[in-house]
């Protein structure tokens, strides 16, 4: 296999579309092979319409399942598009389950129903198995491309169904054991398998604690246990422990990916409208709900600022420290959002730990406000020689940061309890928030001691 590098890159797709603009398809085939997989796709997305066509030429169907799987959705539903029927339905007959299923649940239900029905019966029985699950559940993201074994099967036998079915098999690393109610007893590695006598049967190596997750898992959850037991695969069983397929670790990357971008989103306010592939139209309606919700907590910040009308008419020199206050707030919050939804993401977070943590994020909020006070009660008196005025900016920036930090502690840990993501309570929304308190805080401690100004 090829190993591409920065600068051989060019030069070699250069050849490969050389070979396709001049037909020699024994040439196409011999470069286009020694490459991995990936550059294989990224040669692809270079070509031009009328290459592609010859490249579907060139390749048989099964050969291009490969390429196809490992395109976006959208690129997917495009490039369908250039395959005749009977092309793109052998393609499709030959990419895992959990691909097709994945695919086929973002186009038009009549096109797939249709496409469906051109495959194989058992094949076609487990796309709707798969399309059937929850969206974001083990059932939807698992594969049915598994080898199950008996445990009185032998050593020997067993090598040998694996070099029959191994290839078609998303992994054999991991070999689940099952009984004659296809329940799930056991699980064997690969290694036990190579180093154990050929007569002894599965039962003597197989290890019957096995973690496996429901149909119902949350995918999230899935991607938290491959983490905690470093899983190169999970079985996915039903109710009543029958296992019904696997998920292995390139899903739960994938998963991982998709759920970062989601909260992500969430946390900027601005979910499902970070794809680059969207229009400036669809990414606009997409963020408009919190950009307006936030306009209406803007108004009350507004409101706030106008009920202290008349101290900041005594002191118009207060209004120069109203961004100070709210940004700080604002900024220190948001720090303490992304520690609390982190750890909650990551599942580090129990009952006993939760106070701990808003106790500490308070604890940090204190000294932060402590030594921005005390910065700032330097700072003032020189540049405005007023003493009164760097005591009520300074206490008031106190205050203010050591409340931020707790409401953006505790926000998010209030969502999660409600069973939501806690990625909703967004960096902007916290930020809001904050400064509506901050601002609060400080003219109420600016009015009470504008004698002294």
């Amino acid at each position: 296999m090829v190993k591409l590098t920065a600068q051989n890159r060019h030069d070699y797709a250069q050849s490969v579309l050389r070979a396709i603009n001049a037909e020699n398809i024994q040439q196409f085939r011999e470069l286009f092979f020694e490459l991995h997989p990936q550059d294989q796709l990224e040669i692809y997305l270079e070509t031009s319409h009328s290459q592609r066509q010859k490249m579907y030429e060139y390749l048989s169907p099964e050969e291009f399942a490969e390429i196809f799987e490992e395109l976006q959705i959208e690129d997917q539903k495009k490039y369908l598009l250039e395959l005749n029927e009977t092309y793109a339905q052998d393609m499709i007959s030959h990419m895992s389950a959990d691909n097709v299923a994945d695919f086929l649940g973002e186009i038009h239900e009549t096109k797939a129903s249709a496409i469906i029905e051109g495959l194989e019966e058992k094949d076609a029985q487990d796309i709707k198995e798969l399309l059937a699950y929850e969206e974001e559940t083990a059932g939807a993201i698992m594969t049915k491309e598994f080898i199950s074994l008996r445990a009185s099967s032998t050593i020997k036998e067993v090598i040998e169904v694996l070099r029959q079915e191994g290839p078609d098999a998303e992994t054999i690393y991991y070999l689940y054991v099952i009984n004659e109610k296809f329940e799930l007893v056991g699980v064997v590695s690969l290694r036990d398998l190579i180093t154990s006598e050929p007569d002894s049967l599965v039962e003597t190596v197989m290890s019957s604690r096995v973690v496996s997750v429901p149909t119902s898992e949350d995918q999230e959850n899935v991607a938290t246990l491959f983490k905690k037991y470093d899983f190169l695969a999970v079985p996915v069983t039903t109710e009543t422990n029958k296992l019904v397929g696997i998920i292995t670790v390139d899903d739960i990357l994938d998963v991982m990916e998709e759920e970062a971008t989601e909260d992500i989103g969430e946390f900027a306010a601005s979910r499902g409208a970070t794809d680059l592939t969207l229009s400036a139209f669809s990414a606009a309606k997409k963020r408009a709900p919190w950009i307006i919700l936030l306009m209406f907590f803007g108004m009350i910040t507004a409101g706030v600022i106008g009920q202290f009308e008349e101290t900041l008419e005594s002191v118009v020199l207060l209004a120069g420290f109203i961004p100070l206050i709210m940004d700080s707030a604002g900024n220190t919050g948001t720090q303490s959002l992304a520690v609390a939804v982190r750890s909650l993401a990551l599942g580090q977070l129990e009952k006993k730990s939760l106070s701990k943590m808003v106790m500490r994020e308070f604890g940090t909020g204190l000294m932060l406000g402590l030594m921005c006070a005390v910065t700032l009660m330097i700072i003032i008196p020189f540049l405005h020689g007023s003493v009164w005025l760097a005591f009520i900016v300074g206490v008031s920036i106190f205050l203010s940061l050591s409340i931020a930090t707790v409401i953006g502690t505790i926000v998010p840990l209030a969502i999660n309890k409600m069973k939501l993501d806690p990625a909703i309570a967004s960096g902007p929304f916290i930020t809001t928030v904050n400064d509506i308190i901050g601002l609060l805080i400080y003219f109420s401690i600016a009015t009470s001691l504008i004698a002294y100004l």
